[in-house]
């Protein structure tokens, strides 16, 4: 009889791998309780003075503001463009399907700066620069493609008979795509808005390009300090969003264990 179970070793590895990808992240807990004005470890004196800085910092409160306004917005047009373009090309087998999947994921093989720099040519021809209206689109051209490929892999899992028969019931295309299609790929739906409002979150590199003055996300904000003053500050916000996923895997691995017995009940 095989066993299954990972060995000592590999138990061993994994655990060292682990501590190795999250020691970066541990880092950077103590050196937002430093009392200097710039990144450096506590040398016994811990302050929460850069934690009173981002709670009573307007700038701060503008960029956080910003960010979630832009991710928003960026997330729901990325995902109705993916949706859209994912169910058509489920719907409408062609020969040119390929070619046009390549296209919208174009993206993923360019490198961002060349995204970036076309993106820039983009928003000063259409007089959207530095606008919010100009990164929202910006930045949904970069989440489009993670969101298609999100729903692509979702439509692959459905049975395309329960479209023929919705069809042969006298159903429309309108009502089908509502009433059947949706339904079935709501989650994987759900999931292309949260990555696409991830990307955003964190996109920089475009948002150097299309922004000035008048647009500052909070990653902006990250960027200026660490290239001007580094500003410790930065720390104690890596360290809220340190805790704000993790809270979301515990929140999530909750809902898991409560929805086993159910689903075996």
């Amino acid at each position: 009889m095989h066993n299954d179970q990972p060995g000592r070793i590999s138990t061993a590895f994994v655990y060292v791998a682990i501590l190795f990808l999250a020691s970066p992240l541990l880092a950077v807990i103590p050196i937002s309780f430093t009392s200097k004005r710039f990144l450096s470890m506590p040398d016994g004196d811990w302050s929460l003075r850069h934690y009173q800085e981002l709670l009573s910092n307007q700038q701060w409160h503008d960029g956080i503001l910003t960010s979630v306004t832009i991710a928003a917005l960026a997330a729901i047009l990325a995902t109705v463009f993916a949706t859209l373009f994912c169910i058509g090309i489920w719907y409408v087998k062609s020969r040119f399907t390929h070619a046009f999947v390549g296209i919208v994921l174009a993206p993923l093989a360019v490198p961002p700066i060349i995204s970036a720099l076309a993106l820039y040519f983009f928003v000063t021809r259409t007089n959207t620069f530095d606008t919010l209206l100009g990164v929202v689109i910006s930045h949904a051209v970069m989440s489009v493609p993670y969101a298609v490929v999100t729903l692509l892999v979702t439509l692959s899992q459905v049975d395309r008979r329960i479209e023929l028969a919705a069809r042969n019931l006298g159903a429309s295309v309108w009502q089908t795509t509502f009433w059947v299609v949706l339904p079935n790929i709501r989650f994987g739906v759900l999931t292309a808005a949260f990555l696409s409002f991830v990307m955003s979150w964190e996109e920089i590199a475009v948002t150097l390009f299309v922004t000035s003055v008048k647009i500052v996300t909070l990653p902006r904000m990250i960027w200026a300090g660490l290239r001007d003053n580094v500003d410790p500050v930065i720390a104690a916000i890596s360290v809220a969003l340190i805790l704000l996923t993790v809270l979301g895997m515990v929140l999530k691995l909750i809902a898991e264990l409560r929805a086993g017995p159910r689903t075996q009940g």
